[in-house]
């Protein structure tokens, strides 16, 4: 998994942001605790409340560039908007605000990583107009009872029987 010198590195980038943001704002900012295991296909979570940052070591070690450049600040910009805000929409015009003008960096919501080592078993469902690959979860759901609607034609997303 991660080694001493790959924590650092991330934490020596969260570490940068902070000093940033303390500057831009002119206070100081609580530092978080760091775990190095997220798993799916989120490179970092945010808890706002502990003051925690979770990343996920298998895309971290797939793309240390881009976590350094990007993630890091990303995934800090949620305490340091929750710490200046308090609760707000995750990527609202507060959170677009510090990663703009305080990181100077692209308020990108979503990240463009290969996830075909984290990601587990698709299951296929399809609606009027399409085929839906579904994770684990939302077909356990289905099972359970809860209904998915296709986002283009509004209709229920049903098993697709052809693939079994």
């Amino acid at each position: 998994m991660l080694t001493f010198e790959d924590k650092k590195a991330l934490a020596v980038k969260g570490e940068n942001c902070f000093i940033l943001a303390e500057c831009f704002f002119d206070r100081v900012f609580p530092r978080p605790t760091y775990l190095f295991n997220q798993r799916g296909r989120s490179a970092g979570s945010a808890y706002l409340q502990k003051n925690l940052i979770k990343f996920n070591p298998i895309l971290y070690l797939q793309n240390k560039h881009i976590f350094i450049e990007q993630v890091v600040a990303h995934e800090i910009a949620h305490l340091i908007t929750y710490q200046l805000y308090g609760k707000v929409r995750p990527h609202g015009k507060e959170w677009q605000h510090v990663m703009t003008q305080v990181f100077k960096l692209p308020a990108n919501t979503t990240h463009q990583l290969d996830i075909k080592d984290v990601q587990g078993k698709l299951f296929s469902y399809r609606c009027l107009c399409a085929e839906h690959q579904l994770t684990i979860r939302r077909h356990n759901n289905i099972a359970k009872g809860t209904r998915y609607l296709c986002k283009k034609c509004k209709s229920t997303l049903v098993p697709n029987l052809s693939e079994e």
